[in-house]
């Protein structure tokens, strides 16, 4: 049985529209996981994880649109951490496309870890502040 990502109030950043693009990032996130267990085809998979780059790169769009209203001064370094954190996920999906290599269980694992630990650090500090400001 495939265990999935649990959107929760430990992954609540106290912002509603943000936690709103968490859990829909969790979703998509188990499904991919789910595609790769139970042995999808990769045009599938493929999509799953295009969606989920998409929705993530507009979900970072959304946030750096928060932090220039609401003057976040952290706005340099997580947008930083956006970009790093997209660039690592586009080179796992080129790997799986042009190198015909199937998404792993550590691909999965990194993925997940990539989704969670951005919510438990940058995301956290940023909630806070907006939670101070809104």
């Amino acid at each position: 049985m495939v265990k999935d990502l649990v959107w929760d109030r430990v992954l609540s950043v106290q912002v509603e529209e943000i936690d709103e693009d968490h859990r829909r990032l969790v979703g998509l996130f188990n499904i991919l996981k789910h595609a790769v267990e139970e042995g999808d085809t990769a045009d599938y998979i493929a999509a799953v994880l295009e969606e989920l780059i998409s929705c993530t790169v507009w979900h970072f769009r959304h946030e750096e649109r928060l932090m220039l209203k609401f003057g976040f001064q952290g706005l340099p370094e997580h947008r930083q951490e956006h970009q790093e954190l997209i660039e690592s996920v586009r080179t796992l999906q080129q790997k799986f496309l042009q190198h015909d290599k199937p998404v792993s269980g550590e691909d999965i694992d990194f993925l997940e870890h990539w989704l969670t630990g951005h919510i438990l650090t940058a995301d956290m500090e940023l909630g806070a502040y907006l939670c101070m400001v809104m």
